[in-house]
């Protein structure tokens, strides 16, 4: 009697020593309660149709691929203007190109504007931003002033270089430029490691952004491994390449897919420091591209173009502590603007009246059925190597079925993406096809009604906002770092 007395106590005594102490329940409770840790993820010019997991044949993604089967996959990401600082300066803002005045490359992004990084600072966040900022529009390589960062308080960036294999940067106060030791994004990335290292253990959460420079040309700035891994490679062109543009398509793309395969090995070591850390199940972890690139579709070569190598981008978001069993591919619609809104929605923090996207995270969570039906597309005004004899402004819709374009003159481009996936034939006239323009064309117009926007000549714009360009329509940013 007396030794199972004694034993039943020690069975209750192990019971309750091993109940969580007062102080790990309150830890528990104090983890629950802190708002998510965002990493926001992206790259220069990948277009949506050159990884593993959207179905190229030639690239080797395995870490993107794993990050698509634990993530929301939404494959109808744009880029509403397809040129980075207007994506920059939209993905920032929550706003459209012509409300910041950012339409063009290099121009300033208005200092006093509200972004993501004061927004989420008000919210009790941590902020950093590492790797190309190209919002400064203060020449492109100039040190960046406090007052023109946005509200990142961690910040080592430039403004932009495509020299990935001797990359300048400002070490956040620090007047002097450093130069990253290797590869930019693989020495930004254990930079972003360190970063997350050091403010995961802090009672604030933090909001990092990671921005690297690649795959945009010149292809080839990308360690030789990777380069060997596509050197005698067979490359499979999308079927819209023009014979007389094979060649060039299929060298610049040996060096395209070598940076995206460098890039996945940056996500390998992002996924493997978040779990390593304990704070996957709080991460909200996006993975997406500033614009695409034609790499010879269509005949053409890099963006602006309204085409879908141009306008679509990957765009996966990871957040297991909401989305863990939400993991799926999607079609539902996300356009630049609509990106603030969504990751104030998915960290409950409230969304100011300047943002003019739409919040989707009630979509993204399952909360409401997807009810996004079309994104604008826009080239507010050409420059550089679309402005040369075949730039023209263009405002358009691109839908889950149907890409929609009117010029200055009037209805441009139109294409049933289903029976046509390659684009390669305009169906603007086709009488077969006149009563579904007609209610593109009045969805487009009430689109640009509520936005403000007249769709007027390009000059316009750019001496309403007092910038100064070229005959090629491009500010002149060698000039600017004198």
């Amino acid at each position: 009697m007396e030794n199972n007395l004694i034993r039943n106590y020690v069975i209750a005594f192990a019971a309750i020593s091993a109940l969580p102490s007062m102080e790990a329940l309150a830890t528990n409770d104090k983890v629950q309660d802190k708002k998510p840790n965002v990493v926001f993820v992206f790259a220069d010019q990948l277009r949506e149709q050159a990884l593993g997991y959207t179905g190229d044949p030639n690239v080797m993604t395995p870490n993107l691929d794993r990050l698509a089967g634990e993530s929301v996959n939404i494959r109808n990401a744009i880029s509403c203007v397809p040129v980075s600082c207007p994506y920059r300066a939209s993905m920032l803002t929550g706003q459209y190109a012509l409300s910041n005045g950012v339409f063009l490359n290099d121009v300033q992004l208005n200092p006093e504007i509200n972004s993501v990084a004061k927004i989420y600072k008000k919210a009790g966040y941590n902020t950093a931003y590492i790797g190309k900022w190209h919002i400064n529009g203060n020449g492109r390589t100039k040190y960046i002033k406090e007052e023109f960062r946005q509200g990142f308080e961690y910040f080592k960036a430039l403004e932009c270089t495509h020299a990935y294999l001797r990359s300048k940067y400002f070490d956040n106060n620090d007047t002097i430029p450093k130069f990253w030791k290797g590869y930019d994004a693989i020495d930004q990335t254990k930079d972003a490691i360190n970063y997350m290292k050091e403010h995961s253990k802090g009672d604030k959460p933090f909001i990092l952004y990671l921005s690297w420079g690649g795959p945009h040309n010149p292809y080839e700035q990308v360690p030789d491994n990777y380069k060997k891994m596509y050197a005698d490679k067979e490359i499979i062109l999308r079927q819209n390449v023009p014979a007389n543009k094979r060649e060039q398509s299929i060298k610049d793309l040996r060096g395209y897919y070598a940076q995206i395969t460098a890039l996945d090995d940056c996500i390998g070591m992002l996924q493997k420091a978040i779990k390593d850390m304990g704070i996957e199940e709080n991460t909200i972890f996006v993975f997406t591209s500033d614009h695409g690139d034609m790499l010879g579709s269509q005949g053409m070569r890099w963006k602006q173009r309204p085409y879908d190598e141009s306008i679509r981008v990957p765009f996966l978001i990871k957040y297991p502590a909401l989305l863990a069993d939400k993991n799926r591919e999607t079609d539902m619609i996300i356009n630049t603007p609509d990106i603030l809104p969504t990751l104030l929605g998915l960290s409950d923090i409230d969304i100011p009246e300047s943002i003019e996207g739409d919040d989707l995270s009630d979509i993204i969570t399952g909360e409401k059925e997807d009810y996004t039906d079309a994104a604008l597309i826009e080239c507010i005004t050409p420059f550089a190597d679309f402005r040369k004899g075949i730039g023209r402004e263009y405002r358009g819709l691109r839908t889950k079925r149907y890409t929609y374009v009117r010029d200055l003159n009037g209805p441009w481009l139109m294409f049933d993406n289903l029976k046509d996936p390659y684009q390669q034939k305009n169906i603007i006239d086709s009488p077969e096809y006149a009563s579904i323009r007609k209610e593109l064309e009045d969805k487009l117009m009430k689109k640009l009604k509520a936005l403000g926007d007249e769709f007027r000549p390009g000059m316009e714009y750019i001496n309403k906002w007092g910038y100064e360009v070229d005959k090629n329509g491009t500010v002149d940013w060698k000039a600017a770092n004198k």
